[in-house]
């Protein structure tokens, strides 16, 4: 204690040095602490975005991930009303789970034949109700205000596709899509602008609702899982933005019935996977492992797997190893520059106690307390700077949060407001400040070493 009281007296003789130095480690704490702040924005924004979409985690066949975007259908789930009513059951799930829903990949063939153009599309069917309570977890209370999916209350033949995909079939006008431009002129099929005979006539069997409004029907063909043609009308409600232009350019959504309807006809009924969303991110490891449990025992006929949403979507895990990357990057930067700042503060200081340092010596103060008196004031230089530099980026991320800025966040296509995620980040917040009172103390050994080592006969003779 009484080295760590002369510590602080010795830097006190020097204020304007030592402003200076913490200064500098302040400035470089409240960096690296908003920039981790802003990475956190983007990490919580990307999982919130994702896990709203698509859960937590995907029951699916187990060899879906791998191979069922070339045929969905032959990875269904034929029981999936049964595996949904054991995981909601579960007395170790159902605390965890807050929505279980199926859906089902479809592509195919999408026509305008009044315009006469068409495109092929990929998309999915789900449970309308079901993905409008999704949508409403925000575990880390990002800013966003969940709306209702279009498909929301409309019939069972009503579909949503991407701005793209109503560029090309030429639907902009009738859906009053904005900024979205139409071709100079409309193609049309060869030798006639009307669907040809046979995809007419399926599409006369499915008898579509006729009162939509002109111009926003289409016809979607699609390989049925006995791989034989199958037509659906479709009333095109909305054209949305999916954020990502092949996307957008290629996206269907439908309502699961029509969705089963078009693939499996008259046949049962399957899902290409299983959707769960659980109330916290960091339940994941114990319901995959309880969900593993129950596939292998109660469903082991089956070929089913889990996949989590990092799986599913790999962009999540680059974005994050990026930002990571560039949060290590800055954070050793700055760490550089504090670690020469208080080595030179360290280093005029021994020079001009060279005196004082032959003195204490001569006292009998060993080398390793004089060494030990030098790494003290790096350490409550490191300790306070860490301390004023922490209270200002929670300042300024409080600021900055208030201020109203907007942005649009990786994955979304709407402005939200910008967020910087400081307070209640403890692991940033004690991870930072321990990275900063470490390099402070390596800074100032440097300098303590030197001055332990000093003739004391040449310390009370210096000048």
């Amino acid at each position: 204690m009484n080295t760590i009281l002369l510590a602080l007296r010795n830097l006190l003789r020097n204020r304007r040095r030592s402003l200076t130095t913490l200064l500098a480690m302040i400035i470089g704490a409240s960096a690296i602490l908003l920039f981790g702040g802003y990475s956190r924005n983007i990490t919580y924004g990307m999982q919130t975005g994702i896990v709203q979409r698509t859960g937590h985690l995907q029951i699916q066949h187990k060899d879906f991930y791998l191979y069922g975007n070339g045929n969905a259908a032959a990875y269904g789930i034929a029981n999936y009303p049964d595996i949904i009513d054991k995981v909601k059951q579960d007395p170790v799930l159902a605390p965890m789970l807050t929505v279980a829903t199926p859906t089902l990949q479809v592509s195919g063939i999408a026509g305008n034949f009044d315009a006469g153009v068409s495109r092929t599309v990929i998309g999915g069917g789900s449970v309308i109700v079901d993905q409008n309570r999704m949508r409403l977890w925000n575990d880390y209370h990002f800013p966003l205000k969940p709306q209702p999916l279009a498909l929301t209350g409309t019939s069972e033949d009503s579909a949503v596709i991407g701005i793209g995909v109503a560029r090309v079939l030429q639907l902009c006008e009738s859906l009053n899509v904005a900024n979205c431009p139409q071709a100079p002129e409309k193609q049309e099929v060869a030798g006639s602008r009307n669907a040809p005979d046979d995809i007419a006539l399926l599409s006369a069997l499915e008898k579509p609702d006729r009162s939509a409004k002109n111009g926003t029907r289409i016809e979607m063909l699609a390989a049925s899982v006995h791989g034989a043609p199958n037509m659906a009308g479709l009333n095109i409600v909305k054209a949305e933005t999916q954020g990502i232009k092949e996307l957008d350019d290629m996206y269907i959504g439908l309502h699961l019935a029509q969705a089963q309807k078009l693939i499996y006809g008259s046949g049962d009924p399957k899902a290409t996977a299983i959707a769960l969303q659980l109330r916290h991110t960091r339940q994941i490891p114990a319901a995959r492992a309880r969900l593993e449990q129950l596939l292998s025992t109660q469903f082991k006929n089956q070929a089913l797997g889990v996949q989590d949403f990092a799986k599913l979507n790999p962009l999540y895990g680059q974005s994050i190893a990026m930002f990571g990357t560039i949060f290590s990057f800055i954070a050793l930067l700055i760490g550089s520059i504090v670690l020469f700042t208080v080595g030179n503060t360290m280093s005029m200081a021994v020079v001009e106690r060279t005196v004082e340092i032959g003195t204490l010596r001569a006292m009998g103060l060993r080398r390793g307390g004089i060494r030990l008196l030098f790494m003290c004031e790096g350490f409550l230089l490191g300790v306070i700077g860490a301390a004023l530099g922490v209270a200002s980026a929670v300042l300024l991320s409080a600021l900055i949060n208030q201020s109203g800025l907007t942005w649009i966040p990786p994955g979304y296509v709407v402005a939200v407001p910008l967020n910087i995620y400081v307070w209640g980040e403890t692991t940033l917040i004690v991870g930072s400040a321990i990275g900063l009172i470490l390099v402070a103390i390596l800074s100032a050994w440097w300098p303590a070493n030197r001055a332990s080592k000093m003739v004391i006969v040449d310390a009370l003779r210096h000048v």
